[in-house]
């Protein structure tokens, strides 16, 4: 350590960050802090880098989450400032995955909307599958397969192996149907689907995506800055 820098201990450390002198060790141990020094007893010498880093540490948390954040911070110690820059784009294309994700189910619902509003009435509350199909225009192998990968649920027979369609199975094969005519693949369904029969209706989670499209954006705002503190960090700014 030269001479004229200061020197702080882990209890200064701990103290300007408001944690206890073991986390502060836990932090140097998992990489979150660069090396310390030791005194001749043996004890550990912390200097304004590591208080720099400790800083970092908790801007680039707030948007990337703590595991990910250690892991951008070790890499930075490591001197594998590629893996590190890896970790953040990583995160931000995550991100943007999540946005497009929104973005779909938005449009779905929205056609969801459309369509609703000219669905013709059941003839009565419990069809069998080749009704059901008819009534939506399908084959009966397509809500077969709907049925296979988990999107439909409709009830047996008992004592047979007949299936029933109650208005509410009937209701999520007409979104399926109206989504796979959108070219939206079954893995894409599934979350529309829940989410409707979670939130109870469209305009619910309408609401509930609006909600987690503002998320993305604070979180998104909170990663910005975040990489701008790593950026100081690192540049030594």
């Amino acid at each position: 350590m030269g001479v004229g820098v200061e020197r702080l201990r882990s209890v200064d450390l701990a103290r300007v960050a408001g944690v206890s002198t073991q986390q502060i060790r836990n932090y140097e141990d998992a990489g979150v802090l660069p090396r310390a020094e030791r005194s001749p007893a043996g004890y550990r010498w912390f200097t304004e880098r590591h208080r720099r880093a400790l800083g970092t540490f908790y801007e680039v948390r707030k948007g990337f989450g703590a595991p990910v954040a250690q892991a951008i911070m070790q890499a930075v110690h490591e001197d594998d400032l590629p893996e590190a820059l890896n970790l953040v784009s990583a995160s931000h294309a995550a991100l943007h995955e999540q946005r497009l994700n929104l973005k779909s189910v938005g449009e779905a619902l929205e056609l969801i909307a459309r369509q609703d509003r000219a669905a013709p009435a059941l003839p009565r509350t419990e069809l069998r599958i080749g009704e059901v199909a008819a009534h939506l225009g399908v084959r009966p192998s397509a809500l077969r397969v709907w049925e296979s990968a988990g999107l439909l649920t409709p009830q047996r027979v008992p004592g047979s192996k007949y299936r029933t369609y109650r208005p509410a199975d009937v209701r999520d094969a007409r979104m399926i149907s109206m989504l796979r005519q959108a070219r939206y693949p079954l893995p894409h369904i599934r979350p529309i689907l829940d989410g409707l029969r979670e939130s109870g209706s469209s305009d619910a989670l309408r609401a509930a995506v609006a909600d987690r499209l503002a998320a993305l954006t604070r979180r998104a705002t909170a990663m910005l800055a975040g990489a701008s503190h790593l950026h100081r960090y690192v540049t030594g700014d």
